[in-house]
């Protein structure tokens, strides 16, 4: 029987959402296969997270692209980043925890370019006038990330609606990075 690995790699996702210290015994259950069938195909815990940061990363590329975000208003552009990322969120709250991914020079480039377009969209609503300039747009992109992460835990936890996922986290976000203007 053939192993559907993208099968796999989601039913890893939602398990270490819920619970980052997961052993691969219980992420083979989830998946529905063997522990020995899940090392096949990952040699074990890094393999396992290197493979969900690639799908992390093609699924924030993904969400990137359908927010159009060079279209209309930066904080428009803001809006739809976040509900189009939000189907991600859990998978990219998970690995914004895992540190190893982001350090030395084995990190995936991946990053690098969501991070630059990311940055791009807070840079232009600085230059529009619609932000405010005394945050940096790398600030402001790791804050959308932390914010992203916050959400679903809160989600997770029980102390929020997923209805509310969007307008939080966006109302958060813009709400501290509009510009106001001085009385």
């Amino acid at each position: 029987m053939a192993v559907d690995r993208d099968h796999v790699l989601r039913s890893a996702a939602a398990l270490l959402t819920r619970r980052s210290t997961a052993t691969m015994d219980e992420v083979a259950r989830s998946a529905g296969i063997s522990r020995a069938t899940l090392h096949r195909h990952f040699a074990g815990r890094d393999a396992l997270v290197r493979a969900l940061e690639a799908l992390g990363i093609d699924e924030c590329e993904a969400a990137l692209d359908s927010a159009r975000l060079d279209e209309g208003p930066a904080g428009d552009a803001v809006r739809r980043l976040v509900r189009a990322a939000e189907p991600a969120a859990g998978l990219l709250a998970f690995l914004y925890t895992e540190n190893q991914l982001f350090e030395g020079e084995e990190q995936n480039e991946g990053w690098g370019r969501i991070d630059a377009r990311i940055s791009a969209l807070f840079r232009r609503g600085q230059d529009n006038g619609e932000f405010r300039i005394d945050l940096t747009p790398a600030w402001l992109t790791e804050a959308l990330f932390g914010l992203l992460a916050s959400a679903v835990w809160m989600l997770q936890s029980g102390k929020g609606a997923p209805k509310d996922f969007h307008h939080m986290t966006v109302e958060l976000l813009l709400g501290g990075a509009l510009r106001r203007e001085e009385s």
